[in-house]
């Protein structure tokens, strides 16, 4: 049987890949990659699927593939989503026992190392609530200093952004984010010109699980 999410919160040997990863991200000033944005990764994903009815299996596999999503940060950022998913590999066996591979860990598997392939479809209904969780999460508190916004065209689309939510209706088959920004940081257009490619794979995530995208910026829709 597959470990839980609270094993995989207690797990002393992830806990230390994400710290080490966040170190070394935070020593070239980029934004956090730690326990916080693991943790939102891990909660969202799992939220996704509660809110469409899947089962609580379901829901675990996703909150423990959002958790280990950036865990091959610790190798390089460089092909980490692919690392990170051998590392789960190893992360996810019985404790004291042979390893035995199941259908479970290959979920996690694939999800962990599909996350970052925005040229590609989601493969699976966990993988395509990963990609959400983490995508999702734009917000200014993953800078580590007030003024970081100004370091480059990414942390400015960072640090604008004051809010991030999203909702689901399981009756009208919708996914929304809504996202406050603070427009005297970044315009609109600067967002769009940076983090277009991610709205798209939001798109094709939402679509994998059945339902269509939207997309709201200080209240105006845009997707």
């Amino acid at each position: 049987m597959i470990k839980t999410i609270d094993d995989i919160l207690n797990n002393r040997e992830v806990i230390t890949y994400l710290g080490y990863a966040d170190h070394i991200f935070e020593m070239v000033g980029y934004k956090e990659h730690g326990i916080r944005h693991a943790k939102h990764a891990s909660d969202r994903a799992g939220y996704v699927l509660k809110e469409l009815g899947y089962t609580v299996k379901q829901q675990n596999l996703a909150r423990i593939a959002g958790y280990l999503h950036d865990v091959g940060n610790m190798i390089s950022r460089t092909g980490h989503a692919q690392s990170g998913a051998v590392m789960a590999l190893d992360l996810l066996r019985a404790e004291g026992k042979n390893i035995k591979y199941t259908s479970d860990i290959f979920e996690v598997f694939g999800a962990i190392g599909s996350h970052e392939d925005k040229s590609m479809q989601p493969p699976t209904d966990i993988a395509a609530a990963v990609i959400l969780g983490d995508k999702t999460d734009v917000h200014f508190e993953r800078l580590r200093t007030e003024n970081q916004y100004l370091k480059d065209a990414h942390s400015k689309v960072v640090g604008a952004c004051e809010n991030s939510e999203i909702q689901i209706s399981r009756e009208d088959k919708e996914i929304t984010l809504q996202l406050a920004i603070n427009t005297k940081i970044c315009s609109i257009m600067e967002y769009f010109e940076i983090f277009t490619p991610r709205m798209n794979y939001c798109t094709k995530a939402c679509n994998k699980l059945g339902c269509n995208f939207n997309f709201y910026i200080n209240g105006d829709k845009f997707i």
